[in-house]
């Protein structure tokens, strides 16, 4: 009797990510550095437009922090109670840094409404000096992050790119302002800037929220046809209906598929298991997949085994159906 039971994964349940590590590592103790110097600086200059930078920048350490947290799960493996091990936290993470970004967004409209009725006296060259830092801060980290991200899919280096595009422009937008109020004395352009800002943040808030909450909801990944891989799996010799089918993402790039079967009993079942497996890693890319094979006079399946049951009957009146020969 064997006192430990080991549970076999043929595919692991994990994601070793050295590069996303050090991205964001490098990213997180530089965006936390500059996000004090902007406090500050926004404070001092009572910028709008500086402020709600920096209230971004805030945020993008807590979502630093939160990606940071995910990639070290990933590369726990599975146990008896998280069986797909701890990949999933990486999606939960991306959804809490998109809906902070669309929180941030909505308050940064509610502070630039109010400064629209009452303009506030702003220090223009602090101003200046703060955000032209910021620009070259944040243009080195979405060029740093843009490069991890094509070596490595990464929902949070995802998120944490779209944060950094938002500063990047919020930097730009802040010079812009500044140079403007300064040449022409109109402060409402500090709070119009700030709010062009917020609506970058929420586009990229929203973006991060549906793809984590498509993810979460286990909706079938964009890039599949579910139609088309069913029938792949109906075109394998041996196949003679399928049903009960499942695609999903457990994280980005790691995809399951549960589908359930019914078989020509003439033939051998693991061949049949073998070959739908194969043809869904080679033509799909899918390795974790779980097939159960059932035939309908013993698996009972009410109206649509009967239903399956008077159409085959059918086929066998009109006679042999020529399969197209499998590659």
């Amino acid at each position: 009797m064997q006192d430990d039971h080991y549970d076999f994964h043929h595919l692991h349940h994990v994601k070793e990510q050295s590069r996303s590590k050090k991205t964001l590592w490098v990213t997180l103790i530089l965006t936390t550095f500059f996000t004090i110097v902007e406090i500050i600086g926004g404070l001092m200059s009572n910028s709008l437009a500086l402020l709600s930078d920096s209230a971004h920048m805030i945020s993008d350490v807590i979502a630093l922090g939160l990606s940071m947290i995910a990639i070290y799960l990933a590369t726990r493996p599975p146990n008896a109670r998280f069986t797909f091990g701890y990949l999933r936290f990486e999606i939960i993470a991306s959804f809490l840094n998109g809906l902070a970004l669309a929180i941030i967004a909505a308050g940064i409209f509610i502070e630039g409404i109010r400064r629209f009725i009452t303009p506030e006296e702003i220090d223009l060259k602090l101003m200046l000096i703060i955000a032209s830092i910021g620009l070259v801060v944040n243009l080195v980290l979405t060029l740093v992050l843009s490069r991890s991200m094509k070596e490595e899919e990464n929902l949070n280096v995802q998120s944490a790119l779209w944060h950094f595009i938002g500063d990047l422009l919020s930097s730009i937008g802040v010079i812009v302002s500044a140079v403007i109020i300064y040449f022409t004395g109109l402060k409402w352009f500090d709070p119009l800037i700030s709010m062009v800002i917020g609506g970058i943040i929420f586009t990229g808030g929203a973006k991060i929220i549906k793809e984590s909450y498509l993810i979460l909801m286990e909706s079938v990944p964009s890039r599949y046809d579910l139609d088309e891989i069913r029938q792949s799996i109906r075109d394998v010799e041996g196949v003679e209906d399928v049903h009960e089918m499942h695609l999903w993402a457990v994280s980005t790039d790691h995809y399951s598929l549960t589908a359930h079967v019914f078989i020509d009993d003439k033939i051998q079942p693991f061949c049949i298991i073998l070959a739908i497996n194969e043809t869904l890693k080679e033509k799909y890319g899918i390795e974790h997949s779980t097939i159960q094979t059932e035939h309908v006079n013993i698996h009972p399946h009410g109206e649509y085994g009967k239903q399956f049951l008077r159409h085959k009957h059918k086929q066998a009146e009109k006679g042999p159906v020529m399969r197209p020969l499998q590659n």
